[in-house]
């Protein structure tokens, strides 16, 4: 993560979004998609669909946006795009590795524990650059992390009653 201080601000930009992105987002359908259905193949599924689909509708979302502030590069731009592209498929696929290799349910607390470890992590390396107290800034990453987990839960757990 020490390289993030080093990075072009164009790829550091879309790096940061989609490993940040890609964590919460995967962790929220993860506990959901656990919750309702109790399945290791629908919450595979759900991991590969959105790490492709959500990860192109992000770095689409990362294009516009910064054509839109008209003050970027077009290769600025792109960088931008495909940074994001890259990191959000990269970290949401990671999610299936925990999958793969265990039981859904320790598959579930490992993937827990690995997208709050490098929330934190980044968090860290943030903090740094900035030159700020890194538990601050920690503390509201992860808590908004966490706030993700348990609503998804939730939401898992009701929708699941309408099997």
């Amino acid at each position: 993560m020490l390289k993030f201080l080093y990075m072009k601000i164009s790829i550091k930009k879309g790096f940061s979004f989609g490993l940040t992105s890609g964590i919460i987002t995967t962790l929220g359908l993860i506990i959901g998609l656990n919750s309702s259905t109790h399945s290791k193949i629908v919450v595979i599924g759900g991991i590969i669909v959105i790490a492709i689909s959500d990860a192109l509708s992000d770095a689409l979302g990362i294009h516009i946006s910064e054509e839109s502030e008209n003050n970027h590069t077009s290769i600025e731009i792109w960088e931008s795009t495909f940074s994001t592209f890259l990191s959000k498929f990269i970290f949401a696929l990671l999610f299936v590795i925990p999958i793969l290799l265990f039981s859904l349910s320790i598959a579930i607390i490992i993937s827990v524990i690995w997208g709050l470890s490098l929330i934190a992590i980044f968090s860290y390396s943030i903090s740094k650059q900035q030159k700020i107290k890194p538990y601050k800034i920690i503390l509201e990453h992860l808590t908004i992390t966490i706030i993700v987990i348990i609503i998804t839960n939730f939401v898992g757990k009701w929708i699941g009653t309408f099997s």
